[in-house]
């Protein structure tokens, strides 16, 4: 008999998103021969359309769940949930193209780069727009924020910049390669052990209009906290446990659908003379869509800090995690891994960091800020095209 609980979670819009996304997936699958280049005009711009349309309805449902999520959890473990969820999904997948028949010594850079630029500037700048227009300054925790771009700053520096200095054609050396994979899982791990433990409150929103009170649950010490959510997690343990397993079964076919659509991308950019970087930064943009919207909805509701937590932290768990995964995968196949960036790649990047650590230094941030942001990502893809 099925509870009232997984009859509330399991609704009638939940299973539509799920078989409607699953069911584009096993039909792209069994349509694989027809779409494979060249394919006719009408085929290629209906597939995308397709594609896109399905994209956004289970995009909406991983939303749902997540904002669920993050009531019930409260942040960062809210936050947390969905941004693993989506990081993971896209390392396993990079690793898999790489597992594959062919070439691909610099998917990992090409796709870190686009996550990276799209993360810090277009999410980040759109939600800083919407969130400073509508009620102005928005307080922010600073504390967790540096810590995040402090982490943000070594983990491209070690993914990008220091294999051009160090290492040969762009890739570590095979001796270089273990300490690096080593350092930055520790890192990694280390910064997600005190994010979840004693640093916790360094991640809660501070905002006077947002911030819970002092001697709320959610304001309370951390040791507080800490022990507010075993006992939520216990009390409401098939409920968490049900919203995460829908909320990863309908973030997959998203991952799976946007890299179905490399192809039909490829072949359409082509057609038209478009860079093939564009691609990937097409793609990139889809994966990271759900996190997207709820940015921008956390943004217009004054929750700058959930912002900061989810695209920070999305943009260290995808470096954290991609590079580790490749190095190793290029260790134990003899791939060579290249992820020395290029001279106006890394330009950019560096800028970027620096806007980011400037705008985030402010006690408030503001549209102002949004807008330097926005009009770095417009440079970014001005670079694409030139």
């Amino acid at each position: 008999m099925v509870s009232p609980t997984a009859r509330s979670i399991l609704a009638r819009p939940a299973i539509v998103r799920l078989v409607v996304g699953w069911g584009t997936v096993l039909g792209l699958f069994l349509a694989g021969p027809l779409l494979e280049p060249p394919t006719s005009a009408p085929l290629l711009v209906g597939s995308l359309v397709l594609i896109i349309g399905v994209i956004l309805l289970c995009a909406f449902g991983v939303v749902h769940e997540a904002e669920h999520l993050a009531r019930r959890l409260g942040d960062p473990y809210g936050s947390l949930v969905l941004t693993l969820s989506i990081v993971l999904i896209e390392v396993v997948l990079i690793s898999a193209v790489m597992l594959g028949p062919g070439e691909h010594a610099t998917i990992a850079r090409d796709s870190v780069m686009a996550v990276s630029m799209i993360i810090l500037n277009a999410v980040i700048g759109l939600s800083l727009l919407a969130g400073g227009l509508k009620h102005g300054g928005l307080g922010h925790n600073r504390t967790g924020t540096s810590a995040y771009l402090g982490m943000l700053i070594v983990l491209s520096s070690l993914a990008f910049a220091l294999p051009a200095l160090i290492g040969k054609a762009g890739t570590y050396t095979r001796g270089q390669e273990i300490p690096i994979v080593v350092l930055t899982l520790g890192l990694y791990g280390f910064f997600l052990i005190q994010q979840m433990g004693r640093q916790a409150d360094d991640f809660r929103e501070v905002d006077p209009r947002v911030a819970p009170a002092a001697d709320s649950p959610a304001g309370a010490d951390p040791a507080v906290q800490r022990t507010r959510i075993t006992a939520v997690i216990a009390e409401h343990r098939t409920e968490i446990g049900l919203r995460m397993g829908l909320l990863v079964v309908t973030v997959l076919p998203i991952v799976l659908l946007s890299h179905d659509m490399a192809t039909l991308l490829d072949d359409g950019l082509d057609r038209v003379g478009a860079p093939v970087a564009l691609s990937g930064i097409l793609i990139a943009m889809i994966v990271f869509l759900p996190e997207s919207i709820t940015s921008v909805r956390a943004a217009l509701n004054g929750e700058i800090q959930r912002v900061g937590n989810l695209c920070h932290g999305a943009l260290v768990s995808t470096v954290g995690l991609t590079i580790p995964a490749v190095l190793v995968i290029g260790m134990l196949t003899g791939q060579s891994v290249v992820l020395a960036e290029t001279p106006v790649n890394l330009v950019l990047l560096g800028v970027t960091l620096l806007l980011s650590v400037s705008t985030f230094a402010a006690k408030q941030v503001t549209a102002v800020h949004g807008a330097v942001h926005l009009v770095l990502f417009a440079v970014y893809g001005i670079a694409v095209f030139s």
